[in-house]
């Protein structure tokens, strides 16, 4: 029976994993579609930033890829002790690379707070986004639902892109690739 992905993830474990994605409904991620002609190369393109963005974003490393026709293979490292250093600034200009504000985090952010019960509220936000910039789910949450987004406009549909699935990933096999 499968397992949730938080009863997967075992940072004591293994900072390592190796996560796939691939696209359902007979989509592409890139290369050509023999039934179509239609060449989806350049979504290879989509993905390279988006990878190289996170990066830059999350307190997650990239490892390795493999970006194949119709799925995609990353080997992540989430590096907990990397985001236990940022401050609370640091936080905030990260998560606001990917989402807009709420008004209570640029009211905090601008020393406008009235009460300890809205600056206990933001301190919480900032941790919550804390975590999440170390959280395996989110990350490949942003990587494909901007893919997907882009993929469903191009092919005019919508629903579905995506299904993926992880696994740890054993050091041995790191440093193997």
């Amino acid at each position: 029976m499968p397992k949730a992905r938080k009863e997967q993830i075992s940072l004591n474990d293994t900072p390592y994993y190796h996560c796939i994605s691939r696209c359902v409904r007979r989509a592409f991620l890139c290369g050509s579609d023999p039934l179509s002609g239609k060449d989806y190369q350049h979504r290879k393109q989509w993905m390279i930033e988006r990878l190289a963005h996170l990066a830059q974003i999350f307190a997650i490393e990239i490892y390795a890829y493999s970006l194949m026709d119709n799925h995609s293979h990353l080997v992540l490292k989430v590096n907990t002790q990397l985001s236990s250093t940022w401050q609370d600034d640091e936080i905030i200009r990260r998560w606001q690379r990917l989402f807009s504000l709420p008004v209570l985090i640029e009211r905090y952010q601008s020393g406008q707070c009235d009460t300890p019960a809205q600056k206990d509220k933001a301190r919480e936000t900032i941790e919550l986004w804390r975590q999440r910039l170390t959280d395996i789910s989110w990350f490949m949450r942003c990587l494909n639902e901007h893919i997907a987004r882009k993929a469903n406009a191009e092919d005019q549909c919508t629903g579905r892109f995506w299904d993926w699935f992880l696994r740890p990933a054993k050091p041995a096999y790191i440093t193997a690739l």
